[in-house]
């Protein structure tokens, strides 16, 4: 233990909060799944949410969250073989009454399409924007906690 702790060994995930964000506030999350994941993030974390509005309680507010998707490449026929996923979501944290942050995360995937198994590919789609999702909360609430603790 004295040996990984000396090399600067932590927990994922295992942060050294602020006293300004024990407690927290989440609104306006357009998705139910990121809401869901952003919660479990924060909790992990270690920051209690709080259902009221408070001054001195830090406001987490989610924007927007969209997936995007771009085609890379194509197959002879002209169909689609391959497309990059981007998911943005915008956010802003407020203080008091203050802006503190605002501010976008970006997660981006490749994934490849093939039309004879369509099925199979709509549900690994599924999976990857849920994987997307999650990670990206999870550098948001990184971001956070690391903007914070520059103040």
């Amino acid at each position: 233990m004295i040996t990984l702790s000396a090399c600067g060994f932590q927990l994922r995930d295992n942060y050294q909060l602020p006293a300004t964000l024990q407690q927290m506030q989440l609104q306006s999350v357009s998705s139910l799944q990121l809401e869901a994941s952003l919660r479990q993030r924060l909790l992990t974390a270690g920051i209690q949410l709080s259902d009221q509005a408070a001054a001195d309680v830090a406001q987490l507010r989610v924007l927007s969250d969209q997936l995007e998707r771009r085609t890379l490449s194509l197959f002879e026929s002209g169909q689609v073989a391959e497309y990059e996923l981007l998911y943005r979501v915008n956010y802003q944290v407020i203080r008091n009454g203050e802006l503190i942050i605002e501010d976008t995360i970006e997660v981006a995937r490749d994934y490849q399409d093939d039309p004879n198994f369509a099925l199979a590919k709509t549900r690994e789609r599924e999976m990857l924007v849920a994987e997307m999702r999650d990670d990206a909360a999870r550098h948001l609430v990184r971001q956070m906690i690391s903007e914070f603790a520059d103040d």
